[in-house]
């Protein structure tokens, strides 16, 4: 099942997610309307979520130094019911990309809360296993998200916080005037490696407030890479 006319194509690559269980009194400021909060077995989560967008198109057009980027976003789970569909979906929280361009579109289109900053990504690996950091600079500071991995990626096992995280295949967009914006995010189900450690290093009450911040500053609940894939953005619809 698709919504209609594909709004963007591209490959994200590297997933590394961290993950927070949250007051899900916290997050109610954040659900759209027509939507509520999604649960894993009672617990309300926030994941930080950084990874590379690879080959981009919109609107099915390459732009020249637009196509392979970074992002780091704090993103929330919604669900919606729509007549006999469970529609489960993600709500952004922040998006961090490297490009005024691309931050400047999706706050125009969708009213999603991106921000430009300098970032960087780092990989590497050796007998220790795989390491992988996304990191943006805020101010004078540097602020980071990393990962370590050793072994094999696997299908995450059903009904586990892997396959909860992963396989949320819409996002809501809260509307200025209180409405909200639908799409489809269409992706095959990912792989994941399961870390043996990760964190965040810097600090995060200019982009996420105090009592986000508070939430990050604890230790992930659990953290993996997801190894990513192909995923195809369709065009929104306004709800309410």
């Amino acid at each position: 099942m698709n919504s209609g006319k594909i709004f963007l194509t591209a490959q994200w690559r590297d997933l590394v997610m961290l993950n927070y269980e949250v007051d899900p009194a916290l997050l109610q400021r954040f659900v759209p309307a027509g939507t509520e909060l999604d649960l894993w077995k009672g617990q309300a989560f926030v994941s930080l979520v950084g990874f590379r967008f690879l080959n981009t198109k919109v609107l099915g057009i390459s732009f020249p130094f637009h196509c392979n980027f970074e992002e780091v976003n704090l993103r929330l789970y919604v669900q919606r019911r729509d007549k006999l569909v469970l529609k489960r979906g993600v709500v952004f929280i922040r998006e961090i990309v490297p490009r005024w361009a691309i931050a400047t579109v999706a706050r125009t289109l969708y009213n999603e809360n991106y921000v430009s900053l300098p970032m960087e990504q780092r990989t590497s690996t050796d007998d220790s296993g795989r390491a992988l950091s996304y990191a943006w600079k805020a101010g004078k500071r540097w602020n980071r998200i990393r990962l370590t991995v050793k072994g094999d990626f696997v299908l995450p096992e059903p009904g586990s916080q892997e396959q909860f995280i992963t396989e949320h295949y819409w996002g809501y967009a809260r509307q200025r005037d209180g409405g909200c914006v639908e799409y489809q995010v269409a992706h095959p189900p990912w792989l994941v490696w399961a870390a043996l450690d990760a964190g965040l290093e810097g600090e995060t009450e200019q982009l996420y407030g105090e009592e986000l911040a508070a939430v990050l500053r604890q230790k992930p609940s659990s953290a993996f890479l997801a190894d990513g894939s192909e995923v195809t953005v369709y065009k929104g619809r306004r709800l309410v």
